[in-house]
């Protein structure tokens, strides 16, 4: 298990260093195997979760970890690609989409997309990553229900 997580952490920080030069190219390989092995864990640690969503396009059903942190009326989640990533256009298309975070699914509803060179809504050793790869922007959405 542990060294399970080692690997993860490895990746990403191999992830974060890459990315602030090739975010499409890294997106890319994140969406054919990091995404994976996120997926695995990321509806249950705190600062991940687990988006499920409808492809705008496709009708298909998606299921993307991100990094999310509960808000005020909702979640706001850190925009680590920018705000022309698929998924967000999907949630926007759609109006809402789906969370699972530490184990509980929201509807979640109200997309937003918000620029903060600050990253002041997110907490301090996230704000670092966030810098680093030259993520400004965040989705805010609004908690509808609990399941």
């Amino acid at each position: 298990m542990i060294a399970g997580a080692i690997i993860i952490i490895a990746i990403a920080a191999t992830g974060v260093l890459l990315m602030r030069f090739r975010k499409r190219w890294l997106a890319k390989i994140n969406i054919a195997f990091t995404n994976r092995i996120t997926g695995l864990f990321a509806g249950w640690l705190p600062g991940f979760g687990i988006l499920k969503h409808l492809g705008r396009k496709s009708g298909r059903v998606y299921r993307t970890p991100v990094n999310v942190f509960r808000a005020s009326n909702g979640f706001i989640i850190a925009l680590t690609y920018g705000s022309q990533s698929e998924w967000v256009k999907n949630v926007f298309a759609t109006g809402g989409c789906e969370l699972r975070t530490r184990g509980k699914r929201y509807e979640l509803s109200a997309p937003k997309v918000v620029r903060d060179s600050t990253r002041k809504r997110f907490p301090f050793p996230v704000r670092l990553v966030l810098r680093t790869v030259g993520a400004n922007e965040y989705m805010e959405l609004s908690k509808s229900s609990a399941t």
